[in-house]
């Protein structure tokens, strides 16, 4: 079976009577997991498994959910597009490939267009300022709500200022509301900030917008007609 995490908090369950049946029917409509092919796990902010929801009728306050706690899923049909890992690991899908030299007689590549670029402006990463994008940091503070784009992800402020291991300028780091980052605040070795593993991104400031972003309903049914 694969494995597909749901990235959804449970605290926005707490105030419901909300039956594992129903959970699974919302989830199916977020993820396209099939409610028979369902099985729900309830994880603690470490990722241990706490319990199995096993019960369809049961309402979530049955397994004692704590803020902070997450729900994973379980994909158990065998045809499904998770089955096998396919969305976690990327060596099985069959990839394109070329070697150098066919590629350098190309007509038109990338690297050729690259190498005009940089010729007509060879303004070089060593040549770009310690104080890239600082004026786009003014306003941007640690705590604030915000939104990263491209995707409008949601989260808050926990970094600004320069990552010299990243570039030079300035930057943004953001612990995102939903497990869409890349890592926990540490990058190559640095640690910028502190927040859970798979919800840290470190951006430019460019993609930040602050203001009122509250945390999404993960349950949200605006989607639907």
């Amino acid at each position: 079976s694969s494995l597909m995490a749901a990235g959804v908090g449970v605290s926005a369950l707490l105030c419901s009577q909300t039956t594992v049946e129903a959970l699974k029917e919302k989830l199916w409509k977020k993820t396209g997991t099939a409610v028979g092919s369902m099985r729900l796990e309830l994880r603690d902010e470490a990722g241990a498994r706490v319990a199995d929801l096993d019960r369809d009728a049961a309402p979530l306050a049955a397994y004692s959910p704590y803020d902070g706690y997450r729900l994973h899923i379980i994909d158990l049909d065998p045809s499904s597009v998770t089955s096998g890992g396919w969305l976690e690991d990327t060596s099985l899908v069959e990839k394109y490939t070329i070697s150098d030299e066919a590629y350098d007689k190309l007509g038109t590549n990338f690297r050729k267009f690259k190498e005009k670029m940089v010729s007509k402006n060879p303004v070089s990463d060593d040549k770009q300022s310690d104080n890239h994008m600082e004026e786009l940091c003014a306003n941007i503070k640690v705590g604030d709500r915000c939104e990263v784009e491209p995707g409008a992800k949601r989260g808050t402020v926990k970094f600004v200022g320069r990552a010299e291991a990243l570039g030079r300028g300035f930057w943004v780091g953001v612990q995102y509301d939903e497990p869409l980052g890349k890592h926990d605040g540490m990058v190559k070795g640095v640690r910028f900030f502190e927040c859970p593993q798979g919800h840290g991104a470190i951006v430019r400031p460019e993609k930040v917008k602050v203001g009122n972003f509250p945390e999404r309903d993960p349950f949200d049914d605006e989607d639907e007609i």
